[in-house]
């Protein structure tokens, strides 16, 4: 399955997350592209560069804002975190993470024009994004407004945020979701998360770290602080992590394919200030090319007619099941039965449990994941008296090791000769056969594949 792990050992925040994604070779023009469908162009553009800290060589993310954060206002309500600039003196996303002076700040009244959580919500919910990056960029944020919720004590959909938190938050939530899109929706692990010893100043007064909304977000979650007066991880991307990752320790078992690294602002000694981001395919231990991990899928009935329980596999298989087949069983109370069994890709688990569910009369079904062994298959056509068969040829490790014939072709042989259809079958098992000696160790790919 393809997989990306997140090896947070400088922290992690919403513009490293963004930097490292791009750093891995998403196209900067397709991100450009689909930002740009936010509809917030006025309001800031983004600078991508190379750069490197403490000789580690990456991707720098910037998001520049096109109006002056200094100026006065009246706005009231509850802050998010405040802005900050970085040495460049350009507006930076990610105000208090450990790429700027590792504090943020929390206060009242920062800036005009804030946006509510309601209101961005409003935002991401009208704009032509697709479907996949809306619902993942309003959970992200749903989080983050559930937390700063409970530490101020309001309606989630009462959070503030100024106009500059707003802005960059916006950016990095929704352009995390969009780079993981285009990277194919992989599946996302972690390492374990520290932060630092320290404090923050906030409205309250001094608070120790980790920050309130961090600590808020990642309930549930292992955490760890370290002897380093720094802060590590950020609101943004505590959240991102909460809402995406599978797991949080080691890095899994992945046959890795590349390694990409986000850059933070400053040189953070002697911890370089990069959040590396691992992409591959995670692998079962033990397991081989020819090796998988499916969902099978089981319920048991007994009060159904067979004539309606024999639609249930071929509808599944429509479905997307892999395979789906009924096995008579004994029940309790001495009833017969049947047992319904689907194989099915684990992304798939879900929905066709739930058509399960939905089309059947059970009221439960059980769910595991397995490890499946397939041989590498490949359709060839063999010579025989009664014209050319296919024939399915499976390798193990190179090996041709099978050659079965396609039922549908031999039998349109049989028919288009007038011959029993076991007459054709056994001669295309013959030729089959000789083919598969001949082949010996070559590979299924010297093979001109077969159109069907």
């Amino acid at each position: 399955m393809p997989a990306l792990f997140f090896d947070c050992s400088s922290g992690i925040s919403g513009d490293m997350t963004v930097a490292a994604l791009l750093d891995l070779g998403v196209s900067p023009d397709a991100f450009a592209a689909e930002l740009e469908k936010l509809g917030l162009s006025p309001e800031f553009h983004t600078h991508v560069s190379q750069q490197s800290r403490q000789m580690i060589a990456g991707t720098k993310f910037d998001v520049h804002l096109t109006f002056d954060p200094s100026s006065p206002s009246d706005h009231s309500g509850h802050a998010h975190h405040t802005h900050s600039r970085n040495e460049d003196g350009h507006s930076h996303s990610e105000p208090h993470s450990h790429a700027d002076s590792h504090q943020h700040t929390h206060s009242d009244g920062d800036h005009s024009h804030g946006r509510s959580y309601r209101e961005i919500r409003e935002l991401i919910e009208a704009s032509p994004i697709s479907e996949r990056v809306r619902r993942d960029s309003l959970a992200v944020f749903h989080r983050i407004a559930v937390a700063e919720g409970r530490i101020h004590g309001c309606a989630p959909e009462d959070v503030g945020f100024h106009e500059v938190g707003a802005v960059d938050s916006i950016v990095d939530i929704v352009g995390a979701c969009i780079c993981l899109e285009l990277l194919g929706n992989p599946e996302i692990y972690c390492s374990h998360l520290f932060d630092g010893i320290g404090s923050i100043q906030c409205a309250h007064g001094t608070f120790p770290l980790p920050a309130p909304a961090t600590l808020e977000i990642l309930k549930g979650i292992p955490l760890r602080q370290i002897d380093e007066p720094m802060e590590f991880i950020t609101p943004t991307g505590a959240a991102l992590m909460a809402e995406f990752s599978r797991g949080f320790g080691p890095l899994p078992l992945m046959q890795i394919e590349k390694i990409g690294y986000g850059l933070g602002t400053r040189d953070t000694s002697p911890r370089p200030n990069v959040l590396r981001v691992v992409m591959g395919t995670t692998l079962t231990e033990g397991a081989d090319p020819e090796s998988e991990t499916i969902t099978e899928i089981v319920t048991n009935i007994d009060d159904t007619t067979p004539e309606i329980a024999g639609t249930f596999p071929a509808a599944l298989l429509e479905l997307g099941a892999l395979d789906a087949f009924l096995t008579p069983v004994q029940m309790k109370k001495n009833r017969p039965g049947l047992q319904l069994t689907v194989l099915t890709e684990k992304s798939d688990a879900d929905r066709i449990a739930a058509w399960i569910l939905t089309h059947t009369s059970t009221f439960g079904v059980r769910i595991h994941d397995c490890r499946r062994m397939t041989l590498e298959r490949k359709l060839e056509r063999v010579a025989t008296a009664f014209g050319d068969v296919l024939v399915k040829f499976g390798y193990l490790n190179g090996r041709c090791v099978r050659a079965s014939p396609e039922f549908e072709s031999f039998a349109a042989a049989a028919r288009d000769h007038g011959v029993p259809i076991e007459q054709v079958y056994h001669a295309a098992l013959h030729a089959g056969a000789q083919v598969r000696n001949s082949q010996g160790s070559r590979g299924p790919e010297q093979f001109t594949s077969v159109d069907t």
